[in-house]
């Protein structure tokens, strides 16, 4: 079943209690409940992908200015049918930044975030389903904007908070802490 490799992973990854936790609950019971949870033409909602992807000192995170929702945010996007919901967060920081050669940084999730997307033309509001994987760039990685966003920046992590102060975006700047590079 193509939904059984993202329930195994959504079951060995342990949320942030309260809101998180919440979201990730309803993620399993979304996936579990819709087989065709992977396609964008599930209005009710659909998985997503993503990528916190921190510079390779560690010290600073890249984001996308979203031309769409005039708002900054990691990139991702649409799985698009596709259920290997890390590689989808890989392809989508590819294409959105031309950040190309990323090291994983943990095994797993990184975070699940549920968020509604406002209407648009002819789409519904419906809602994003997010599976979010930590990746570090390696040295040297030239930015590159696509028709998506308006802008692409490393904003130090110490700084996201004045980009966007979403808690869904301040809880990965939270996390970010666990790959903190050790002190000699």
């Amino acid at each position: 079943m193509k939904r059984d490799s993202l329930l195994s992973l959504l079951a060995s990854y342990e949320p942030e209690p309260g809101l998180e936790a919440e979201m990730h609950n309803d993620t399993v019971d979304f996936v579990k409940q819709h087989p065709d949870c992977f396609e964008r033409s599930l209005l009710k909602g659909h998985i997503t992908a993503s990528g916190w992807v921190l510079s390779p000192g560690k010290d600073s995170v890249l984001l996308m200015h979203h031309r769409k929702l005039d708002r900054w945010f990691q990139p991702g996007g649409h799985c698009d049918g596709d259920p290997n919901v890390r590689e989808v967060a890989m392809k989508e920081v590819m294409e959105e930044t031309g950040i190309t050669a990323l090291q994983a940084l943990h095994d797993g999730i990184f975070d699940v975030d549920v968020h509604l997307i406002p209407e648009n033309k002819d789409i519904p509001a419906h809602f994003h389903y997010d599976i979010r994987f930590a990746f570090k760039a390696a040295e040297g990685q030239e930015i590159v904007l696509n028709s998506e966003s308006k802008d692409v920046q490393w904003v130090p992590v110490s700084q996201v908070q004045h980009s966007n102060d979403s808690e869904s975006i301040m809880r990965m700047v939270r996390k970010t802490s666990l790959f903190a590079a050790p002190v000699d």
